[in-house]
């Protein structure tokens, strides 16, 4: 879901990223308070109601959970075998819908205000000598490591199967580890050019 912002001017697009994620938040836990068929469904409803509402194709809600197929695929007859299909209807109907609404809010918010929320929310832990800002910079540091990660995992394996040493694992595990810690040290002078590690 990292970087899947859609740009738009629906009233979803318009809402501020902290009202988008306290309904988040109260959603998924409702979904895990009130553990019943009748929730997940009712959960269902809103969030497609909500998509409708704002315009965004349902496409864009299919892409979020359809990575979750093969776990859906698995855990679905596990747990009806296990514990029955009322609670495998209510597990992973909860997940399918918890990361379908957050794609929702990763579609139409930015991460970076969703960071400048996660700042101001830490604000009253500075008490504690905890920085909001250097938080906040630690998870958009973290976010932004995703893409380059895979980018470079891509490029690797593209070389590996260049060379013809498609099975190979160390072909493929020791340029990205090597070319991950070049990238973390590159990033790192970066930071400590500007005065970020000054205390």
């Amino acid at each position: 879901m990292i970087g899947c912002y859609t740009p738009g001017t629906g009233w979803l697009h318009r809402l501020p990223a902290g009202w988008k994620l306290l309904g988040l938040a109260v959603l998924a836990t409702v979904l895990v308070a009130v553990r019943h068929p009748a929730t997940v469904a009712g959960a269902v409803v809103a969030v497609l109601a909500v998509t409708v509402a704002a315009r965004i194709p349902i496409g864009i809600l299919l892409a979020q959970v359809r990575p979750l197929r093969w776990v859906v695929a698995v855990l679905v007859p596990f747990q009806v075998w296990t514990t029955g299909w009322e609670n495998a209807v209510v597990i992973v109907g909860t997940l399918v819908v918890t990361v379908a609404a957050a794609g929702l809010v990763s579609t139409t918010t930015r991460v970076s205000e969703m960071l400048d929320v996660l700042g101001r929310a830490l604000r009253p832990l500075r008490r504690l000598g905890v920085d909001p800002d250097r938080v906040s910079l630690l998870l958009a540091l973290a976010i932004r490591a995703v893409p380059v990660l895979t980018e470079t995992a891509q490029q690797v394996n593209a070389a590996r199967r260049a060379r013809g040493l498609e099975r190979s694992p160390r072909a493929l595990l020791v340029p990205f580890v090597i070319r991950s810690i070049r990238h973390a040290h590159q990033l790192g002078e970066a930071l400590a050019a500007r005065g970020v590690d000054d205390t």
